[in-house]
């Protein structure tokens, strides 16, 4: 799972700027206390005035120092984001800024359980080869971080070689587990096929009857998303002093600015900075993503991403000794959901969806890094709403108790060391992210719609980007993420080149950028 931590944010909150010229503040100290239930953008998502071609654009109170040019510019700092700087750094000769509203971890990066399993992958589906080599990297990242000494990939990662447990519960479900144990084994995975009696000696706090039994990954893992959000801010703020790397926090993009000559995108203005982009402007978005792009676009001109963000609540618990896990687990309905109602060439509106979306609730449970007790999940489309549901919380708990008995007669006590995290999975009815190039517009991609997969998928997605971005052909197939011929709306008809060099002003609003489309 992949939810958005509860923090408070400041309305207007001043621009944080880091740069070769100022010494970057330790990553940590980025990250927001986490205090109560409060939406980062909150009071963001009104409408922009119209802004001029680029001789007329300035930011306000902008004065040269606060123009600067980068070879690729990056929005958002989430995961998916900061994992894309990263990569360019370290790979290419490139510069790359990264501008965010808010702060890492502020978003779904910061919540979610950190899984990066492949038990609930299939070999030969559209996700398979992505979720596998971003695993390799993440493995190869681990692997360096170990090589450095101090405290190692689990101080600095919060990386933990857990394994996995698919579990069910009934004699359907284990057939399900059973083929589904054969064809990772054929792929290559290491997978185990485990009986109820055999689930029983790895996890004597579980319980699932005689017909129950599991699926076990032994080489899956997990990540901390706050450790290692902090580990790549440090490696990208090193290139901070060669001119290469800047970041801008607290500073939501306002919009795109074009080229009067030739109507490419080359820069994005935020409310304090104005951040050219030669190469490749970057959108890093997340569930906010169509929801911007149907509330700054006609409908009929718009190009229809359908994302849309799929609330959770996840449940941390702190100082928990009823229950001893030895691996991360999640029931095997969690794989299996799906919601009916999705509809791959046309949604209903947020509000009539959401007034009827069904709650969904799995179990999902690991220990953290700190030794805390993390059980999930719940899954529902509610807009945008950030309230914490107290009823939503029990079912979680009360889903827990039925695989856990000692459970079962503990009552949870929510205002005590515990942490409940709320956010947005930005979902995609097709189950795919979106990755690669805006039909028409050739140096403004986007990537989002990773739903709970954004840890997981975070390297391999910076690495697609950057062979996109360098024009490389990519170590993983990237056209099933692309946007072209994949969702409904018919941009090529009106953003047809002449179009857009003659008719249009693109826009874009905060983290999640948009591009927004006017006639003059």
């Amino acid at each position: 799972m992949d939810a958005a931590i509860a923090f408070t944010s400041a309305r207007n909150p001043s621009p944080t700027r880091f740069s070769s010229s100022s010494s970057p503040a330790s990553p940590s100290s980025h990250f927001p206390q986490r205090l109560c239930v409060c939406s980062p953008w909150r009071g963001r998502e009104r409408r922009l005035r119209a802004l001029r071609p680029q001789s007329q654009i300035q930011a306000p109170g902008a004065t040269s120092a606060d123009t600067s040019n980068h070879d690729v510019v990056v929005v958002g700092a989430g995961i998916v984001g900061l994992t894309i700087a990263r990569h360019l750094l370290l790979h290419t000769p490139l510069s790359v800024a990264v501008a965010d509203a808010a702060v890492p971890c502020s978003g779904a990066t910061g919540a979610g359980q950190g899984y990066i399993w492949m038990s609930h992958r299939m070999p030969g589906s559209d996700m398979w080869e992505l979720a596998a080599r971003s695993k390799q990297l993440w493995e190869e990242l681990a692997a360096e971080v170990d090589g450095q000494g101090g405290g190692g990939a689990r101080e600095k990662l919060g990386w933990m070689r857990t394994g996995s447990l698919l579990v069910g519960r009934t004699s359907e479900e284990l057939a399900t587990l059973e083929e589904r144990t054969k064809v990772l084994s054929e792929a290559g995975i290491h997978a185990e096929f485990l009986s109820a009696s055999s689930l029983h000696a790895l996890e004597p706090a579980l319980s699932v009857e005689k017909d129950g039994g599991a699926m076990f990954l032994p080489q899956d893992c997990q990540i901390d998303a706050f450790q290692a959000v902090s580990l790549i801010e440090k490696t990208n703020n090193s290139y901070s002093s060669e001119g290469r790397y800047m970041e801008i926090y607290n500073d939501p993009a306002m919009s795109l600015i074009r080229s009067e000559v030739t109507g490419t995108v080359e820069a994005v203005q935020t409310s304090r900075n104005i951040l050219y982009g030669r190469k490749a402007i970057v959108i890093a978005s997340g569930a906010w993503t169509r929801s911007l792009l149907h509330s700054f676009l006609e409908p009929a001109l718009t190009l229809d991403i359908p994302v849309k963000p799929r609330k959770g609540h996840l449940l941390v618990v702190e100082n928990f000794d009823k229950v001893k896990l030895n691996h991360a687990l999640m029931e095997v309905g969690y794989v299996d959901h799906q919601v009916a109602k999705s509809n791959h060439t046309h949604m209903a509106s947020e509000s009539s969806e959401d007034e009827h979306g069904a709650l969904s609730i799995s179990m999902t449970a690991t220990v953290d890094a700190k030794g805390n007790l993390v059980l999930g999940s719940s899954r529902e489309f509610k807009g945008f709403s950030r309230e914490v549901d107290k009823s939503v919380v029990k079912c979680i708990w009360e889903r827990a108790g039925e695989f856990f008995p000692a459970m079962k007669n503990v009552p949870l006590d929510i205002d005590h060391n515990t942490q409940i995290r709320i956010g947005h999975r930005p979902y995609m009815p097709d189950g795919k992210p979106v990755i690669g190039f805006i039909p028409d517009l050739p140096n403004v991609l986007i990537a989002t719609g990773h739903e709970g997969n954004g840890l997981t998928m975070a390297l391999g997605t910076a690495e697609m980007v950057t062979d996109m971005i360098l024009g490389n052909p990519g170590k993983v197939d990237c056209s099933p993420f692309s946007i072209k011929h994949r969702f409904s709306g018919n941009f090529g008809k009106y953003f047809g080149h002449n179009y857009i060099l003659k008719n249009i002003h693109v826009f874009v609003i905060q983290t999640s950028v948009v591009s927004n489309i006017v006639k003059n």
